[in-house]
């Protein structure tokens, strides 16, 4: 079996392959391979990006053979410790002798103030990533305060301090500073010690392209960095405007179905009196698009949910959770005390749930704008037609002021806004303002049955 295609006019067979694009392969392919066929569209796909893995359902598999990490990279701290112990090492015993030969001198040959230097620019090495800059700084010091000494053997280190700056300051005006300084060195080392020119321009050559090296490591890792974030955006993109076409289509047959059970639900009404077996039947087919209808309407509210909200996929919070959440913020630092009157065991889900949501709000608020410590009332009880929620704390009154961004919890919330927001959808009412004495205070009735404002 196969297709197909028209080159310079003529009809040529291609054989069926299973997998006719790149495309096609990402989404119907053989999940166990890692590429794409040979010719395809060179399409890529980040393993490890978040909205891709939601887009294909996982389909593109991790690499099974891991990339080589050295030492550098699996222990930074250690491997920095014993690189400058041995660079320490190297530069107290090894020199260069006559002749272009290398000789081990002793630990008595050497002045005591050369020493010092040699400790003070190899132990520098050990924070050479996180203070490139100040390293090279004191490797070059050290490197220029036993010039004319005889002893100014500094030079490995301060190639390996010049990577360092290169590859982990983001800097350059103060990289390229630093290769001047140290070339300057050079320069001057020869001058006191007179050695051919040709040394000392191969010398300023090393340091710098160790500089140089080091620097285009860092841009290759940046540049990478971004190319990620750009597909991993891409990806979130693209699987935004596929939900967004996707909930179109859910609302065209939500809409459908509810039409249905209109139309359905009349003709039951018009019939039941003449006809109560046929009324029967129009209303079990009420009841199967009412289903039907329920089922996609969730479907579409799934496709809607924000991203972040995905993973909480279980039961939404009631007052009964509250004192896990008072537990929570104690937890965070605020001093919370909890009075619970009689409440209806039979509250709505709708209630019960916006209840618990403006008292996490109110705590976060407090939280974030009085701060730890401050000391905080809940109050939760019931009247003659709902739930009366009252929230104290003794902070500032300038805690924060209506209508803030407030609380950003685990709900996330938009602060009062949010509260008011969720209060008036149950036709009830929210008072917040300063107290008297100082703090802020938050009301909220919440009638058990009551209509959208």
């Amino acid at each position: 079996m196969g297709s197909t295609v028209r080159v310079d006019g003529r009809p040529v067979a291609r054989p069926w392959t299973g997998r006719p694009s790149a495309a096609g392969w990402v989404v119907r392919g053989d999940p166990t391979r890692r590429h794409p066929p040979r010719g395809g569209l060179g399409l890529r796909l980040q393993v490890g990006d978040r909205a891709c893995k939601r887009a294909y359902r996982g389909c593109v598999p991790p690499r099974s053979v891991p990339s080589f990490r050295g030492p550098f990279t699996r222990w930074p701290r250690a491997s920095d410790a014993v690189l400058a112990v041995a660079m320490f090492l190297l530069t107290v015993f090894v020199a260069d002798g006559p002749g272009d030969t290398v000789i081990i001198r002793s630990l008595g040959d050497i002045p005591i103030a050369a020493l010092l230097a040699f400790a003070a620019a190899s132990a520098a090495l050990y924070w050479r990533r996180r203070a490139p800059l100040v390293v090279l700084g004191v490797v070059v010091i050290a490197w220029a305060v036993t010039l004319g000494s005889g002893y100014s053997d500094l030079g490995g280190v301060a190639i390996i301090a010049l990577y360092s700056a290169g590859r982990h300051a983001t800097d350059d005006r103060w990289g390229r500073a630093g290769v001047a300084a140290a070339i300057a060195v050079v320069i001057v080392d020869g001058l006191t010690d007179p050695v051919p020119w040709g040394e000392v321009v191969f010398g300023g050559i090393v340091l710098f392209v160790a500089w140089y090296i080091g620097r285009r490591l860092r841009l290759w890792r940046e540049r990478g960095a971004q190319l990620l974030r750009e597909q991993a955006a891409e990806a979130r993109r693209i699987v935004t405007e596929e939900r967004t076409r996707i909930a179109r289509e859910l609302h065209d047959v939500v809409a459908h179905r509810v039409s249905l059970m209109t139309v359905q639900a009349g003709a039951a009404k018009a019939v039941a009196a003449e006809d109560p077996k046929g009324a029967i039947q129009a209303m079990g087919a009420v009841e199967e698009a009412g289903r039907q209808a329920l089922d996609e309407l969730r479907h579409l509210l799934g496709v809607l949910r924000p991203e972040g909200d995905l993973d909480g996929l279980g039961p939404q919070p009631g007052l009964g959770d509250l004192p896990r959440l008072v537990a929570q913020t104690r937890e965070a630092g605020l001093d919370v005390s909890v009075a619970m009157g009689e409440v209806p065991a039979d509250l709505p889900a709708r209630v019960d749930m916006s209840a618990y949501r403006i008292v996490q709000e109110a705590l976060t608020n407090v939280l974030k704008h009085a701060g730890p410590g401050a000391r905080t009332k809940v109050r939760v009880g019931a009247d003659g037609t709902g739930i009366v929620i009252e929230v104290l704390d003794d902070g500032h009154s300038a805690t924060v002021m209506p209508g803030s961004g407030g609380a950003q919890g685990g709900a996330g919330g938009h602060g009062i806004v949010g509260m008011r927001e969720r209060a008036l959808l149950l036709g009830g009412t929210l008072d917040v303002g300063p107290r008297p004495g100082g703090g802020f205070r938050v009301v909220a009735n919440l009638p058990t049955g009551g209509e959208p404002a």
